[in-house]
């Protein structure tokens, strides 16, 4: 089931996945996750968090009208493969379509261009690196 949950729920699964569990909670908050327009969804399964992404008003100079970012999708290990992080963005892209959006833009790490590829996303960047953390794609979708 998939919920919008608050930016405090999604710190332990960032911390997790995204930093293998190497940073306090405190330090898994970013920058815009309580600002106005931002939300965050979270995939349940038998009422256990497995799956989050987070979402922020952050136009892209290169494109034009409302654009997000998609921040933090993280999937715990033992529920990879199943379609949940699909589901996810799905909703999240019906919703935004709903809010008005343009489109939604990500820095996709490299090992996930497939993923988001698969759900409509394109390569608008070269790889770079992001410090401690590794390469990435920035990729795009239209969604209206």
């Amino acid at each position: 089931m998939i919920k919008f949950i608050s930016a405090d729920d999604v710190l332990p699964l960032r911390n997790e996945v995204l930093r293998e569990g190497r940073l306090t909670l405190d330090e898994c908050r970013w920058p815009g996750d309580t600002n106005e327009g931002s939300f965050h969804l979270g995939y349940f399964a038998s009422e256990q968090l497995v799956c989050i992404a987070s979402f922020q008003i952050n136009p892209d100079k290169d494109y034009p009208g409302l654009g997000y970012q998609l921040r933090g999708m993280a999937t715990s290990t033992s529920h990879r493969g199943k379609g949940i992080g699909n589901q996810l963005v799905n909703f999240a892209i019906v919703y935004l379509r709903g809010q008005g959006a343009n489109y939604v833009w990500c820095n996709a790490r490299k090992n996930a261009v497939k993923f988001y590829s698969g759900l409509g996303f394109e390569i608008i960047s070269p790889e770079f690196e992001i410090a401690g953390i590794g390469p990435h794609f920035k990729m795009y979708l239209k969604i209206q």
